[in-house]
């Protein structure tokens, strides 16, 4: 018997906690030896929740933020943007099943037109882009 897959909201919530550890190699910018911070769903989702209606934030800009605030250099750009995904996957699970848009990670505040996301989605991108025009976010 196959097992039933996961729903997005229960891959947010694997148990795995976030922690703060050198960068084992060279990659996506990063060097090997660098604190690294390597986030978990909760961190992500509660820092997006911190982006205020009507801004944007870069996911580079934000991946910067996210280390500095946890005494790192970098974030994990490979986990953070598995992340993302998971979390704009399970917001708009969560829109589906009814939950209010101020009760969900606001996403469309960090995915932009030029977010590498966006063609992951399952869903068409145009949700998150029109909450961003309907916030003002350009």
């Amino acid at each position: 018997m196959a097992a039933k897959k996961k729903t997005w909201n229960e891959r947010m919530h694997t148990g795995k906690k976030w922690q703060v550890k050198p960068a084992p190699m060279d990659i996506a910018g990063m060097k090997a030896g660098q604190i690294m911070l390597v986030p978990d769903g909760k961190l992500l989702a509660s820092a997006i929740f911190n982006i205020p209606e009507g801004h944007s934030l870069g996911i580079t800009k934000f991946r910067l933020e996210l280390a500095k605030q946890h005494h790192a250099e970098v974030c994990c750009p490979i986990t953070t943007g598995i992340l993302l995904r998971i979390i704009a996957e399970a917001a708009f699970e969560r829109y589906e099943a009814g939950d209010q848009l101020s009760d969900i990670p606001p996403i469309w505040r960090l995915l932009d037109e030029q977010a590498p996301t966006l063609k992951k989605l399952s869903y068409d991108p145009d949700f998150l882009l029109n909450l961003r025009k309907q916030e003002g976010i350009a």
